[in-house]
């Protein structure tokens, strides 16, 4: 499965929307599966920007969020504005660069710093 930048931003944002920092968050996105949605949750957790819980079964790929982390709220900040987000992924596919969560945040805030200055 490849990994999508956009939904993983989407996953933030929607942690970040919910109005307690306890229990799991309840993610559906109309036309991706459950899976795919899990597995972007996986990813996240595993780079350290949210807290996540592997609640799979023997029937079941399920990975569910429960909040974001200090990273997650600092990447989201660089994330958040939509032309600022457009804007980085627009230069990283024109560059041919791969959208690494390291290498994304440094080229949204350098796109946010010369939106200000």
């Amino acid at each position: 499965m490849k990994r999508d930048m956009d939904l993983a931003r989407a996953i933030l944002l929607r942690v970040e929307e919910t109005p307690t920092a306890t229990g799991w968050v309840a993610l559906e996105f109309p036309g991706l599966s459950q899976e795919e949605v899990s597995y972007h949750v996986m990813l996240l957790a595993q780079a350290g920007l949210l807290e996540a819980g592997d609640l799979r079964t023997m029937t079941s790929y399920t990975w569910k969020p429960k909040r974001l982390t200090w990273a997650g709220h600092e990447f989201l900040d660089a994330a958040r504005s939509e032309t600022v987000w457009k804007k980085a992924t627009s230069m990283m596919k024109e560059k041919g660069l791969g959208v690494g969560f390291e290498v994304l945040k440094d080229v949204l805030v350098s796109v946010a710093k010369q939106q200000l200055g």
